[in-house]
């Protein structure tokens, strides 16, 4: 029927069923497809013009879960919630971690330290650096000697400013600069004779 969840999406245990030799689970409210009564009514007058009462969309009620059948093959025993938990972890994680950080975990852990530290490092793609700094204020692309370049931009003037240059998809170049805290000084007021 399709996947009703990918690598990382959220889902809900909504029913545990125990059989004589199996345990069914449904997830994200199973394979229903389930609807109202109204789904399967029209109304019309004179003419044979009928109009759905239902406005859902009747057969367009796809399921968004799935069932999993945890088949033993003998009558089952006493277990416990983590044994079960323990039979779905290569489906499964119950630990509640976000897509983020199961994409996090999966970094070198030199691209970790720096997602941790809150730095670009050269090398990185798009998706590091906003891990690590957030989304740039400004983006500025441009061409130079046949090489599509863009400076996304962290930080504003009075302060520290940070420029991050990727080519294609990766970090090449990391500057930082302090604008505007009184590194420059300005001339003398001229007072008229």
């Amino acid at each position: 029927m399709g996947p009703a969840a990918r690598v990382g999406d959220l889902v809900q245990v909504t029913r545990v069923t125990l059989e004589k030799d199996s345990i069914l689970i449904e997830i994200n409210g199973g394979l229903k497809r389930g609807g109202k009564w109204t789904d399967h009514v029209q109304i019309g007058m004179g003419g044979g013009n009928t109009s759905p009462v239902s406005r859902s969309g009747g057969d367009t009620n796809a399921a968004a879960g799935t069932n999993l059948l945890i088949e033993f093959h003998h009558p089952l025993t006493a277990m416990k919630a983590q044994d079960v938990k323990a039979i779905l972890s290569p489906l499964l994680d119950f630990e509640k971690r976000s897509a983020t950080e199961l994409y996090s975990a999966s970094l070198s852990p030199e691209v970790q330290k720096a997602i941790k530290e809150k730095r670009a490092e050269k090398g990185m793609d798009r998706d590091q650096v906003v891990l690590a700094l957030g989304r740039p204020e400004r983006k500025v692309r441009e061409t130079k000697d046949g090489a599509e370049l863009e400076d996304w931009i962290f930080g504003q003037p009075p302060g520290r400013i940070l420029f991050v240059t990727f080519e294609n998809s990766k970090v090449v170049k990391v500057k930082e600069s302090y604008a505007g805290l009184g590194t420059e000084v300005s001339a003398p007021l001229q007072t008229p004779h």
